[in-house]
């Protein structure tokens, strides 16, 4: 895949799941209504606002790298050539769920909805599932001892606090 199909087949799989994910979802459940705040704390919104903004950057970031350095797309049916190691993916191995569950999550704590925050649950889940049960065996497959020295030092949700460098990438 070239990198210009690349950056075309990501931006259209953007548009379809993490738009779809992320906000039509999110819409469609709370109409983007506010309720009473949690626990009747105002300024937990601001929590709410901040997760979201935190998100945003990080799922853009990664999917541009999936274009730029992987080669392809975070589509299963255009994966990219190379295992993509580097931005948000040297603190965690699954930035891209993580940032949505941070923007999900975000708009349930600013809209104050029960229903945003149920939905996050089963969206984390679902990752959760999909991720142990398909991407990492396709990972080990396709990107072998890479992959698994990445999956050794890279935690899946709960991201590091210092980045890791893989062992030919530490100038970097």
């Amino acid at each position: 895949m070239t990198r210009k199909t690349a950056i075309f087949g990501s931006f259209l799989f953007f548009v379809v799941a993490p738009l779809t994910v992320a906000g039509v979802v999110p819409w469609w459940i709370s109409q983007w209504r506010t309720e009473p705040a949690f626990l009747a704390m105002e300024p937990l919104r601001f929590l709410g606002v901040a997760l979201v903004l935190a998100g945003l950057p990080i799922l853009i970031g990664s999917f541009a790298r999936f274009a730029t350095e992987g080669l392809g797309t975070p589509a299963p049916i255009a994966p990219p050539r190379h295992l993509v190691i580097r931005g948000a993916y040297r603190y965690v191995r699954n930035p891209m769920y993580v940032a949505l569950l941070a923007i999900i999550v975000g708009q349930a704590i600013l809209f104050a909805s029960r229903a945003l925050l149920l939905y996050g649950a089963a969206f984390w889940l679902a990752c959760h599932f999909f991720v142990i049960l398909y991407e990492e065996p396709n990972l080990r497959r396709r990107f072998g001892e890479d992959y698994q020295r990445f999956r050794a030092a890279v935690p899946r949700w709960l991201p590091r606090l210092v980045p890791w460098f893989p062992p030919a990438d530490k100038e970097s």
